[in-house]
């Protein structure tokens, strides 16, 4: 991924923050000699290994596991984003963009395939998903009927060797341009909006912080 100096995010920390909040990715690696991915959630394991390791599974029928194993694959978690009037700068030569945030996870997969282990998995995901809810589902690891549908999925283990983060919220800009951006953005309103707005509020100086930067 491009990430110029000032967009770079690399704190371990606020990355796997980031990929526990957005677990919902893309999982691309090379199949056939053409790149190949598949949509899935991911499950973070934060002290398997020096950068962690990320958890899935994937239909059988799938045929991106059957060529996975001994590539470096990609793992793509995407945040909020939203487009960027120039006209919000109040300024002359300037252009649109488009701030957003985004995490790149590689490494080397192996898979998981015994019963027991993929069960565990899909309940582990489960909890995960389920967690904060007042009345979370569940299901019995030894039922017999979750136990067969698991011969229809491959899960994964993915160790990361190698984490990148991008937070482009017009740090690049001056902070009264940022501090106009973000309250258009909240007048504009809407979920991804309100989001980056909250990003770019965080990264302002805090000894400048006023009313238009709360």
């Amino acid at each position: 991924m491009y990430v110029p100096a000032h967009f770079e995010q690399d704190d371990p920390a606020t990355l796997h923050d980031f990929i526990d909040q957005h677990p919902f990715g893309l999982l691309i690696s090379l199949h056939d000699g053409r790149p190949m991915a598949t949509h899935l959630p991911f499950l973070l394991d934060r002290s398997d290994a020096a950068h962690g390791a990320l958890r899935g599974h994937v239909a059988r029928a799938n045929p991106q596991w059957r060529q996975i194993i001994g590539q470096e694959v990609l793992a793509i978690f995407n945040g909020p984003h939203a487009f960027i009037s120039p006209s919000w700068y109040q300024a002359e030569k300037v252009v649109p963009t488009w701030n957003y945030v985004a995490v790149h996870a590689y490494g080397r997969v192996e898979l998981i395939q015994e019963t027991n282990a993929l069960v565990a998995l899909v309940h582990d995901l489960t909890a995960a998903s389920e967690q904060g809810r007042e009345d979370p589902w569940d299901f019995d690891p030894a039922d017999p009927y979750v136990r067969k549908l698991s011969a229809g999925i491959v899960g994964f283990r993915m160790v990361i060797d190698r984490l990148e983060g991008k937070w482009k919220l017009n740090q690049n800009h001056p902070e009264e341009r940022r501090r106009r951006v973000i309250d258009a953005l909240r007048q504009q309103g809407g979920d991804d909006s309100n989001a980056i707005a909250d990003l770019m509020a965080g990264m302002l100086p805090a000894a400048t912080t006023g009313p238009e930067g709360n």
